[in-house]
């Protein structure tokens, strides 16, 4: 294993749940119907997916891009005021990480400049080697390409890589691009259809940690 790459949302920081408070609140605010359900069918999805699902649930005149940006306004303004919520045991499994000689990389469907933001203030920005963001891919999970993108980055064979996510659509993405998969669910629970395709099913990101040592120690006797 010489390279770790992560999903972000979900996964390093509990964003999701921000996200969908703001979703709740303005949904509310305009007195439409509105429910955790329905969020998450949005998580994992790209910012153009995620568009065309309000559409078709809420019609063509749905403001989607003014809700979407005045979401992001008050997420961003809240990470500055509040900070960040920090997943269990991500300074950990960084820390493993790089103690066991591993590049690492960011593989998120989230903008460059929310990414750098969240990594800025949660203080892991030094951990990672590169990034790869939504703008710099043309296909979204459960596509490949952002994996495939960062394990090229990397430098990294993507079968000598692990993939950390949360999602659905990110675990087909990285078992798609031939990774190890690692999942740590947070909104979603693993399904029938992805549980073959999962490697490491944990609870949080220390028993990924643990896990991924043991079978590296495995491996090496």
């Amino acid at each position: 294993m010489k390279g770790a790459i992560f999903d972000m949302d979900g996964l390093m920081f509990d964003t999701e749940r921000l996200v969908y408070e703001n979703w709740q609140s303005m949904m509310d605010e305009r007195g439409l119907p509105y429910d955790l359900d329905v969020f998450k069918q949005t998580v994992g999805r790209r910012k153009k997916e995620v568009e065309l699902f309000y559409l078709d649930r809420y019609g063509a005149d749905f403001p989607y891009r003014t809700l979407a940006d005045e979401g992001k306004a008050r997420y961003l303004r809240r990470i500055e005021r509040e900070g960040i919520p920090v997943k269990k045991g991500l300074t950990d499994v960084l820390e493993w990480c790089r103690r066991s000689g591993m590049k690492v990389a960011l593989a998120t469907s989230t903008s460059r400049q929310t990414a750098e933001l969240n990594l800025r203030v949660a203080g892991v920005s030094a951990y990672f080697d590169t990034l790869v963001c939504a703008e710099e891919v043309v296909n979204g999970k459960p596509h490949p390409e952002v994996f495939l993108t960062a394990a090229k980055k990397l430098g990294v064979p993507p079968e000598d890589c692990a993939a950390f996510e949360d999602s659905i659509n990110g675990i087909k993405s990285a078992y798609a691009a031939g990774m190890t998969t690692v999942m740590v669910p947070d909104l979603l629970q693993p399904t029938d259809e992805i549980r073959p395709m999962i490697h490491y099913l944990c609870r949080d990101l220390n028993e990924a940690a643990a896990r991924l040592q043991e079978a590296l120690s495995c491996s090496e006797k």
